[in-house]
């Protein structure tokens, strides 16, 4: 049996993992870019952002999924569920979304900048060229792109959680027996 704060720091990770990355969610879900002619961009036009929703969304609901375990577990101090032939689901579980929440902190991090970048010389060329309306442009893609930063950042804090789960639930194998000791 794992010591009183191991159960606790669990509870709480758990806790502030599904809260991260349901704010992730919230974050790209709402960004969105109008531009003057009436056209807008939100994150589903770019891939990559799908793709850190459908990470945001596999950790939040696995971290929804572990929640009462992790609540029964803390108050109760046994197992919600037990089984000899059950592997120790969070024991995996925690190590394979930390994995997946960490390649949605990459990519979006990495697509962020570049599109930044790209959208800043490109601006930079057409002012160049004497096209004078284009920094209204530039002010509404970098706000998006900042929204962006900012879901990464929620994202980020999710993987740090699951990952500090990851290695509680370390410690805690090694405390108990299970269907591999």
């Amino acid at each position: 049996m794992a010591s009183k704060a191991i159960v606790n720091l669990t509870l709480v990770f758990r806790i502030f993992a599904l809260l991260l990355s349901v704010g992730c969610i919230v974050v790209l879900v709402t960004d969105t870019i109008k531009f003057i002619d009436g056209s807008k961009t939100t994150f589903k036009d770019v891939m990559t952002y799908r793709y850190v929703l459908a990470t945001a969304a596999i950790g939040g609901a696995y971290s929804l999924l572990q929640l009462p375990c992790a609540i029964y577990y803390a108050f109760k101090q046994k197992r919600l569920i037990r089984g000899q032939f059950l592997p120790e689901f969070d024991f995996y579980g925690d190590k394979m979304v930390s994995f997946v929440l960490a390649s949605g902190v990459g990519a979006v991090f990495a697509v962020t900048y570049e599109l930044k970048s790209f959208v800043n010389d490109f601006v930079e060329t057409l002012l160049s060229l004497g096209f004078e309306d284009t920094v209204g442009i530039k002010s509404g893609t970098d706000k998006f792109l900042n929204r962006i930063y900012i879901a990464a950042g929620l994202l980020l804090g999710a993987f740090v959680c699951m990952a500090l789960l990851s290695v509680l639930s370390s410690i805690n194998r090694t405390t108990s027996s299970g269907l591999f000791r």
